[in-house]
């Protein structure tokens, strides 16, 4: 909604300065300048993009719209889950546990949390350390240094598609002045006509010059940067499992480790401890009834 909202006040100023200043709206009315500039830049993008990045970028560009940010109800599943992992690690078996991390799916501990359960690379993510934790052999040093490089990896590869955008923002007033060019063209061999049709042509050719800079900082530039932000505040999910794990492996109770995730996640979001505790409370006697 908040890019539709910016897009529209920029149009509006844009377009409202324009007429203001005496410019008539149907000059910049040129649809074929438009596909000039918008078909090339969406062909580059493929042809400078694996099929996966093109895709991935159609995703990005959908939780930017929706602003698909994670809402204090996902942090609260995320530690709740991590909470009722640590607590089995600390009370059950071997055996019971890994019944839990080799088949989420179908483990009721995960059950109870259904927004973790649906991101499957976060859940992927869980398990893959919680079985480290529990073959026992690896000190929390590596496992933080692995967690980080995976970290890094993923926020790599989340970052791909920004980078794209961007590329292809950069690319739109070269476009725009290939458009412009290619209007002046036919503006030539429209010399032996009216001023008023020459004047036409050629003011229809420079509004390929302003679409091309318009898309570009107007429209692309900052749809991408929104993606890049809804990317690393997803991201920032993985940083919060990474902290609660690790500050339970350096002996940390559940509640306590806790707390380390917690204080990972920006003070805008951050749920309150009560919040924390009373999640974490409820999800509890679900387990238990569940059990």
């Amino acid at each position: 909604m908040g890019i539709i909202i910016g897009l529209v006040i920029t149009l509006g100023c844009v377009l409202g300065g324009f007429m203001a200043m005496g410019g008539h709206i149907e000059v910049l009315i040129q649809p074929w300048e438009a596909v000039i500039i918008c078909g090339a830049a969406l062909g580059i993008f493929v042809v400078a993009n694996p099929m996966k990045t093109v895709k991935d970028a159609g995703k990005g560009l959908v939780e930017a719209l929706k602003y698909s940010v994670p809402k204090e109800q996902e942090y609260l599943e995320t530690l709740g889950i991590l909470h009722a992992i640590m607590r089995e690690l600390r009370t059950k078996s071997r055996n019971e546990v890994e019944a839990h991390i080799d088949n989420p799916e179908e483990s009721p501990l995960f059950q109870a949390f259904p927004t973790v359960l649906k991101n499957h690379d976060l859940t992927h993510f869980i398990c893959d350390y919680c079985r480290i934790i529990i073959i026992g052999n690896a000190r929390p040093h590596e496992i933080e240094a692995l967690m980080d490089e995976e970290i890094h990896t993923i926020r790599a590869d989340q970052l791909k598609s920004y980078h794209a955008l961007v590329a292809m923002g950069d690319g739109f007033p070269a476009l725009g002045i290939c458009a412009a060019v290619l209007g002046v063209v036919k503006a030539m061999g429209a010399l032996d006509q009216s001023p008023e049709i020459l004047g036409g042509l050629i003011g229809a050719a420079l509004v390929g010059t302003f679409l091309g800079i318009f898309m570009a900082y107007g429209v692309v530039s900052p749809i991408a940067s929104q993606v890049k932000t809804v990317r690393e505040k997803r991201n920032r999910l993985y940083v919060i499992v990474k902290q609660t794990l690790l500050a339970y492996m350096n002996g940390s109770l559940p509640q306590v480790a806790l707390e380390f995730g917690r204080k990972t996640i920006s003070s805008h979001d951050r749920p309150s401890i009560d919040a924390v505790e009373q999640s974490t409370l409820n999800a509890g006697h679900a387990e238990s009834k569940a059990a």
